[in-house]
C-alpha cells in the first residue's frame, strides 16, 4: 500500500518508505568526527550535502534518546542524504531482515523536534528493494546496533534524522492467501465477492453508513494473532462507502509491506488482534480514518471500505 494514500500516514514518511511513523530515526553517540568513507550514502551523494550532514552533531547512550544539534540554522541539503553515525556490534544485518529501528527528529529550518519513538515502540521496516536505495545502502551490511543520520528536504524544511537498529529479525515467507475457516459475515454489510485469483469487489449496501469501526472476519486464519508493534504482509483493496475504489494492492500486482504503528488507527484497530491467514473486512469511520481532511482521491469526511488479506506478520 502506499503511504500517499489509503491506511498510512506519518511525518517523514517518505523518507524511509517504511512507516517511521513521526519524522523517524534514534540515537547515537557523539559525532563531531569527519565521517569515514564508509559512513556517507553512496559515491554519487552531493559533496556539499555530505559536508554538511558532517557537521551536525549527535549525542546521547546507546538506547536512549539523542540530542541533535545543527551546525546552523536553517539546516538545508539538496537531496537525501546519510552517513553511519556509529556502527554496531551484533549480528549483521541482511537483505530482506525485519528491522526494529529507535528514531527521532529535528526540523532543520528552526532545529524543533519533529518527534520520536521512544515513549512508544521502536519502528519496523523491512531492509529489501522497497527502502531508498540511500537508507537501504546505509543499513545492510551493518550490525545491528548501528546508529545513522539522515538529512531529507522537506516541505516544512529539510529533515534531521537520527535512527538506531535495536533488532533485525528474519521476515517470514507470506502466504499466498488467506488460510483458514469462512465465517458468515453479520447483516447489513458490503457484499465481498472474490474472483478467480482472489482479488475482491463489493456490493455496497444502501442507507448510512456505521458511525463505529466494524471489523468482520470473513476468513478466520489459522497463523499467529497480530499484535499492533508488528509489520504486517497484506493485499487489500480500499472503497467509498458508494462503492467507488480508491487504490488496491491487486493492481500492482503483489501484497505491500507496512507497520501496523503507521497506519489510520482504523487499521490498527481493526487488524491488531486477527490471526494471519485472515481476510477482514474493515468499516472505518472518518474519525479513525482520515476525518475532515481530504487524501487525494478520498473526500473529506469519508467512511471507508476495506477487504485486507493477511499474508505475514513479524
Amino acid at each position: 500500500m502506499r503511504r500517499t494514500t489509503t491506511a498510512r500516514r506519518g511525518l517523514a514518511a517518505a523518507a524511509l518508505t517504511l512507516s517511521l511513523g513521526l519524522a523517524l530515526t534514534a540515537c547515537a553517540g557523539g559525532s563531531g568526527d569527519d565521517p569515514s568513507p564508509s559512513s556517507s550514502t553512496t559515491s554519487t551523494a552531493n559533496p556539499a550535502d555530505v559536508a554538511a550532514l558532517a557537521k551536525v552533531e549527535v549525542e546521547g547512550e546507546a538506547g536512549s534518546k539523542p540530542t541533535i544539534t545543527l551546525p546552523e540554522t536553517p539546516f538545508e541539503v539538496s537531496a537525501l542524504t546519510v552517513r553511519v553515525v556509529d556502527e554496531g556490534d551484533g549480528d549483521v544485518i541482511e537483505e530482506g531482515q525485519t528491522l526494529s529501528i529507535q528514531t527521532t527528529a529535528v526540523n532543520g529550518a528552526d532545529g524543533s523536534e519533529l518527534g520520536d519513538t521512544y515513549a512508544t515502540a521502536p519502528e519496523k521496516i523491512v531492509a529489501d528493494e522497497n527502502l531508498l536505495p540511500e537508507l537501504h545502502d546505509a543499513l545492510v551490511g551493518q550490525k545491528v546496533g548501528v546508529r545513522i543520520l539522515f538529512a531529507l528536504p522537506a516541505e516544512a524544511g529539510t529533515n534531521v534524522v537520527v535512527g538506531e537498529v535495536v533488532e533485525a529479525k528474519d521476515t517470514p515467507k507470506p502466504l499466498d492467501g488467506p488460510e483458514g475457516e469462512a465465517v458468515t459475515p453479520a447483516a447489513g454489510l458490503p457484499t465481498v465477492t472474490l474472483d478467480a485469483d482472489g482479488k475482491p469487489s463489493i456490493t455496497p449496501v444502501a442507507g448510512p453508513a456505521p458511525t463505529e469501526l466494524v471489523v468482520q472476519p470473513l476468513i478466520k486464519g489459522t497463523g499467529a494473532e497480530v499484535t499492533e508493534d508488528q509489520t504486517l504482509t497484506v493485499n487489500y483493496t480500499g472503497w467509498l462507502w458508494d462503492g467507488t475504489q480508491f487504490d488496491s494492492s491487486w493492481d500492482s500486482g503483489e501484497p505491500v509491506q507496512f507497520a501496523l504503528t503507521g497506519v489510520i488507527p482504523g487499521w490498527t484497530q481493526g487488524l491488531a488482534g486477527q490471526t494471519v491467514g485472515s481476510q477482514v473486512l474493515l468499516v472505518i469511520p472518518p474519525a479513525l480514518g482520515y476525518g475532515d481532511q481530504a487524501s487525494e482521491s478520498i473526500p473529506a469526511g469519508s467512511t471507508l471500505i476495506f477487504v485486507v488479506d493477511i499474508l505475514a506478520a513479524s
